[in-house]
């Protein structure tokens, strides 16, 4: 048995995945922002304080419910994370939180989130909230996860969800429909973002994949690398890079709120980064010689760019929600920057 990596409240911590948790609470963040700075755009009003409190409780309920489906997930793997050298140091394993106690700790956060959820903001963000976890407890990690090749497509959609629960706690009360939770207002903007993460999570996972796919194939997980072959992986990358490109082209922001040339604008940013990242997709080498930590650097490194690509359209959605010069700088900005990463990429092979 390996050595635990964390103790004590430390493997508390861990069991709730904290680096997982960051990226996808910042797109709940960003959700909240986008829908008030929008609402200013176009009445001129903004209660900033009730921004920040309304982003103080989504973080909080965030951290509770996605910790606690990602404890009572390490509870389920635990039988085969030993087996796995990504996850053989992870508290249930290593022995640093006995199985029971990340079963019940996990249970408990969970409820408490939700509860947050319904207390702080709205039945409808703790519709949500509830949702997620059930859908990647239930969905994914107990029937997808060992079953199918399309585990991390449909489990993404558990993932997929921080958006609408961070627009949901911002929707003030008079504008729900608290009988139907897919309503949000009636803005497609949180779906859309909804359909970015979406899209976003198969590639970016089977770039990950294609260099550990035999830890997969030796604990019976059938991802898609080893299942379907690289090739046909590399395939369904593409498809999913195309589909991001495409969304981009799809009316996001509200012309009325910031004008035809901040929509522009915003399209311009999109289509940017999903071609940059579409590219890193399309340099993908499997032939490739593994590296000295075991992976294969052309996917090791279109799975940095997916992060950055992420993060990068979230920001710009923010950007271009709140002034459409900023938005422009932050386009020029960010094509100097793919340029001189691609620059440097290219000298290094």
């Amino acid at each position: 048995m390996s050595e635990p990596e964390n103790t004590g409240i430390r493997a508390y911590v861990a069991l709730m995945k904290p680096r997982v948790l960051i990226l996808l609470q910042i797109t709940a963040l960003c959700a909240v922002l986008i829908h008030d700075a929008l609402e200013w755009r176009i009445s001129g009003n903004w209660e900033i304080l009730h921004t920040g409190q309304v982003m103080f409780v989504v973080i909080i309920g965030g951290l509770l419910t996605a910790g606690g489906a990602n404890s009572i997930n390490m509870w389920y793997d635990r039988d085969i994370d030993p087996e796995m050298n990504r996850t053989d140091r992870r508290p249930v394993p290593s022995g640093a939180v006995s199985p029971n106690n990340a079963l019940w700790f996990g249970i408990s956060i969970s409820i408490l989130g939700v509860a947050w959820f319904m207390a702080m903001t709205n039945a409808v963000a703790a519709f949500w909230s509830g949702f997620s976890i059930l859908f990647y407890v239930l969905i994914y990690t107990m029937w997808l996860k060992r079953s199918s090749t399309q585990n991390i497509v449909i489990g993404g959609i558990a993932g997929s969800t921080p958006p609408l629960i961070g627009w949901a706690a911002a929707i003030p009360a008079n504008e729900l429909n608290i009988s139907n939770p897919f309503f949000l207002g009636g803005d497609p903007l949180p779906w859309l973002m909804f359909a970015l993460i979406f899209l976003w999570t198969p590639p970016h996972f089977w770039a990950l994949a294609l260099y550990r796919s035999s830890e997969y194939e030796k604990v019976g997980v059938p991802m898609m690398p080893w299942v379907k072959g690289p090739d046909r992986t590399l395939l369904e990358m593409k498809i999913y890079g195309l589909l991001l490109i495409a969304i981009s082209a799809i009316p996001w922001m509200d012309i009325e709120a910031v004008g035809t040339e901040g929509a522009v604008t915003w399209t311009a940013i999109a289509m940017v980064l999903g071609i940059w990242y579409f590219r890193s997709l399309l340099k993908i080498d499997v032939s490739e010689e593994i590296d000295d930590k075991g992976r294969i650097p052309s996917a090791a490194r279109s799975f940095r760019i997916s992060l950055y690509y992420l993060a990068l359209m979230f920001i710009g959605l923010v950007i271009s929600s709140l002034n459409t010069i900023a938005s422009l700088i932050f386009l020029i900005l960010i094509s100097v920057m793919i340029f001189r990463n691609e620059s440097l990429a290219n000298q290094n092979n």
